[in-house]
């Protein structure tokens, strides 16, 4: 297995001034939870932190929602109830990590830049 090589399961939702993105451990535990809510929130999200792209999509840089925008949004900033109505209303995203190759000492032998 390659360096770095892992599945990212991610929830990206357009809002109408931001996108906002929350990471979920499963894409099939995401789509259970939206019919059986008995399932914790705790077995879906990976982290209970909120993101924005500042509306570059599912590719933008990610910064913590403040809490002033999840306000405007959801009408409220109270980040449980913001990645619930994030899961019911998103769109799931899953991104095979890429993977890193590339020399893990270059100091040895004819390698090296004498």
């Amino acid at each position: 297995m390659a360096r770095g090589e892992a599945k990212q399961t991610k929830i990206h939702y357009k809002g109408t001034d931001e996108d906002f993105i929350i990471f979920v451990e499963d894409a099939q535990i995401a789509r259970d939870w939206k019919t059986d809510k008995t399932i914790p929130l705790t077995q879906v999200v990976s982290a209970f932190k909120i993101f924005v792209t500042h509306n570059q999509g599912v590719q933008g840089t990610l910064n913590d929602a403040p809490n002033s925008t999840l306000e405007n949004e959801f009408g409220t900033h109270n980040e449980e109830d913001v990645i619930k109505q994030i899961i019911e209303k998103g769109n799931i995203q899953e991104v095979e990590g890429g993977e890193r190759f590339g020399s893990r000492n270059d100091s040895m032998g004819s390698r090296a830049g004498h």
